[in-house]
């Protein structure tokens, strides 16, 4: 059975940078599409990045919020899917989970069947 553990959340100053990890144990990370949700104070989970299974080459897709300043990535030899976050803004502010589909390329929150637990983050103005 797939299982994700989040790390890297913390407290940063806006405008600073952070790198979330979400290390997969029981498949490889590779065999299957990975995401990044958060979910704010009071708000739904809404979706973040994703990068596609291994194949010819992987293929990346980003929220219009986080476009030009998240990059999501993946170290097979790890088995680890990471999101770094630059220039972080106050309403970056949430916590962030780590979720793999059967999909190649999937923005839904619905097609995602293993999560991790999150990990926080929160940016300070």
């Amino acid at each position: 059975q797939v299982k994700l553990a989040e790390s890297g959340g913390g407290l940063v100053q806006a405008g600073g940078s952070l790198r979330l990890s979400c290390a997969a144990s029981g498949r490889d990370v590779n065999t299957f599409g990975s995401g990044w949700f958060r979910q704010g104070p009071g708000k739904e989970r809404e979706f973040v990045a994703a990068i596609s299974w291994s194949g010819s080459g992987s293929n990346t897709i980003y929220a219009d919020s986080v476009e030009e300043r998240f990059t999501i990535s993946r170290d097979n030899a790890r088995n680890t899917v990471y999101l770094q976050m630059n220039s972080l803004k106050p309403e970056d502010t949430a916590i962030y989970y780590c979720a793999t589909t059967y999909n190649y390329l999937e923005t839904t929150k619905a097609a995602y069947r293993i999560w991790g637990q999150g990990t926080q983050v929160t940016v300070s103005s």
